[in-house]
């Protein structure tokens, strides 16, 4: 899967958005951060704003450097229903990983979320905002409602401790297996999180 693309500009005035968007994402959430309260805080035209970046969720998703687009990758993960959604998404997530071009650029992201308190915000508010409200309505009627952002915290706990194992600290010999099998090993465990009964006791 290859990154989302950027739009040409100028370098400094692009990271002064960016950096302004970065602390307004991670204060006030993806809902509530506007094109010109960003613009206001980088001291720029928000029209300019527009002209770098195109949408606030484009805006959001550079912000956070995920280099991959929920509105194509959460369709693709559903596209032969939620039975089949658990090894489509661990072959999709181990997928973004393994590219040469996308897996530098999670294992970045994923080392400064660990250490960056306002990039972690981000990395949540993107789950929350960009993750949770796609999947929401391919899994309306086979839980409930309620039970789906619980659902989908589970699911990412999974990926991502399957990430740091395997890509962080290379853990052997899980960093050693091919990809396909770590997403057959794993799906059972995404496919109980994402379908099947949660029990609290």
């Amino acid at each position: 899967m290859t990154p989302v693309g950027r739009r040409p500009g100028n370098q400094d005035t692009r990271e002064t958005i960016l950096a302004a968007a970065r602390q307004a994402f991670a204060e006030r959430g993806f809902d509530r951060a506007s094109i010109r309260q960003i613009a206001t805080a980088a001291a720029v035209d928000p029209a300019l704003v527009h002209h770098y970046f195109g949408r606030k969720d484009a805006l959001f998703r550079e912000a956070t450097a995920i280099p991959v687009d929920p509105d194509v990758v959460v369709p693709h993960v559903f596209a032969e229903g939620p039975d089949a959604a658990p090894e489509r998404l661990l072959r999709t997530f181990l997928g973004v990983w393994e590219d040469p071009e996308t897996g530098p650029m999670m294992l970045s992201l994923l080392r400064s979320a660990y250490a960056d308190p306002t990039l972690a915000a981000l990395v949540r508010e993107f789950f929350l905002s960009q993750i949770v409200r796609r999947v929401r309505p391919h899994l309306m009627g086979r839980v409930p409602a309620e039970e789906i952002p619980t659902r989908l915290a589970l699911v990412a706990s999974t990926l991502f401790g399957l990430a740091s194992a395997r890509y962080v600290l290379r853990l052997g010999p899980l960093a050693e297996l091919d990809a396909e099998a770590v997403a057959k090993m794993a799906a059972p465990t995404v496919r109980h999180y994402l379908l099947g009964e949660l029990t609290s006791s």
